[in-house]
């Protein structure tokens, strides 16, 4: 152990006199003995209050006379440079004070911030001036300007009716632009896509309107010239876009209608398509054609076997006999379709291959001897055979949904079973 300095031992004996007095007076109290970073001793006092006049501290250090006694949980020490006991608040009471105090000043106000607010608040309760307000109301409409464009938007709200009637009445208008009349065709075109719309449209006189050479007669499109002018356009060299359009209308007047199917076989119609399925390299209008082609082939064998139940309608029995008289399987073969469907099996496109096989097999009854005969069609047939039974066996491996591949094996095996 290290000796004691003599200054350092004198004090820690004067230290040690004080301690012992104070603990040999007649008092419940105890004091702890602590030095703190400075080199001060500290001496807590944690005893009864009861018997003593009681000192309540502060933040400050300030002196303790005998006899006094100070509240649990205050910092006491004993100053040895004058041999008074002094009190403070204890160190959690100081924690509780700044937090109390910071709390205190957050929410208090300044007088001097006090009157700035109060004046602001008068002066935005003043009236404001005439040039202010004019400001203001330039910004905004006038509540009776707006309740009357609400009343006009009412009485614009037309059924599909009265928008066709009023396109008809722009598009026949001698005032109209050919850019204005390309806009109303485009508005007919969507509004007739429900069918409701188109007979209304028929019934309005709306294709005697809008066809040119219908104004002439007062037959139907088909036998007026319509079917023909649509004809001559897929004959000659129109954009892609418009010959899309005309193929769609085509199609809208050949399906489910075997009364302009005549007239489309007999004005060269299949050899119109088979001109246009040759020179389109791009596939869209070719899958287009192959799929009108199929749909009518399709609603034909259905008209048919419906034909064998004998209580159809009258009307039934008439649709058949109209269907009877349109030779499409025979005209196909005479044009070469059987040999042109199969070249969209070359296409990178399920869509294109889905088109093709089920036209071909629809085809199969006038060109079954065609494709035997066929020098690549085999082929093709392994071919698409082997990549859909790996897409298959692919779709499985990840759990996937594969119908869609397993109804294109179907087709495939289904056309390869008439190959044998």
């Amino acid at each position: 152990m290290q000796p004691i300095p003599g200054r350092s031992a004198a004090l820690f004996l004067l230290l040690c006199c004080h301690v012992t007095s104070a603990l040999s007076q007649k008092s419940d109290s105890a004091l702890a003995v602590v030095e703190n970073t400075e080199g001060e001793v500290e001496v807590m006092d944690e005893g009864d209050e009861g018997d003593f006049e009681v000192v309540q501290p502060t933040e400050e250090w300030q002196t303790l006379k005998p006899g006094q006694a100070v509240p649990a949980g205050s910092h006491v020490r004993l100053n040895l440079q004058t041999g008074q006991r002094e009190v403070r608040l204890g160190e959690e009471q100081l924690k509780y004070l700044d937090q109390e105090h910071r709390e205190t000043e957050e929410t208090s106000i300044s007088p001097e911030e006090l009157k700035r607010v109060m004046k602001k608040i008068k002066e935005d309760m003043k009236p404001e001036s005439a040039e202010h307000q004019d400001s203001v109301a330039s910004r905004f409409r006038p509540m009776e300007e707006l309740k009357r464009e609400m009343a006009e938007l009412d009485l614009l709200v037309q059924t599909d009716d009265q928008i066709m009637r009023r396109l008809l009445e722009q598009f026949n208008s001698s005032s109209s632009t050919t850019e204005q009349r390309l806009s109303i065709l485009l508005e007919l075109e969507y509004l007739v896509h429900q069918v409701d719309n188109a007979q209304t449209l028929c019934s309005m006189g709306g294709l005697q309107l809008l066809c040119p050479v219908t104004r002439r007669s007062r037959r139907r499109p088909w036998r007026g010239g319509a079917l023909q002018t649509l004809l001559t356009m897929l004959a000659t060299d129109q954009p892609l876009w418009v010959k899309k359009k005309v193929l769609f209308a085509v199609a809208s007047l050949l399906r489910n209608f075997p009364f302009a199917q005549r007239h489309f076989l007999s004005r060269g119609g299949l050899q119109v398509l088979s001109e246009l399925f040759r020179g389109d390299r791009g596939g869209v209008l070719r899958t287009r054609i192959v799929t009108m082609l199929y749909d009518m082939i399709s609603e034909k064998e259905l008209i048919s076997q419906a034909g064998l139940d004998p209580g159809l309608h009258a009307s039934h029995q008439e649709l058949l006999r109209q269907y009877s008289l349109v030779s499409l399987r025979e005209g196909l073969l005479e044009e070469g379709w059987c040999s042109l469907i199969p070249e969209l099996l070359d296409s990178t496109e399920h869509d294109f291959r889905e088109k093709a096989l089920r036209a071909m097999l629809a085809l199969a009854p006038v060109c079954v001897d065609q494709y035997r005969s066929h020098r690549s069609l085999k082929a093709s047939l392994l071919r698409l055979r082997e990549q859909y039974q790996d897409m298959i066996q692919s779709q499985m491996i990840l759990g996937e949904e594969n119908e869609y591949f397993e109804e294109m094996m179907d087709l495939i095996n289904a056309l390869h079973v008439l190959l044998r």
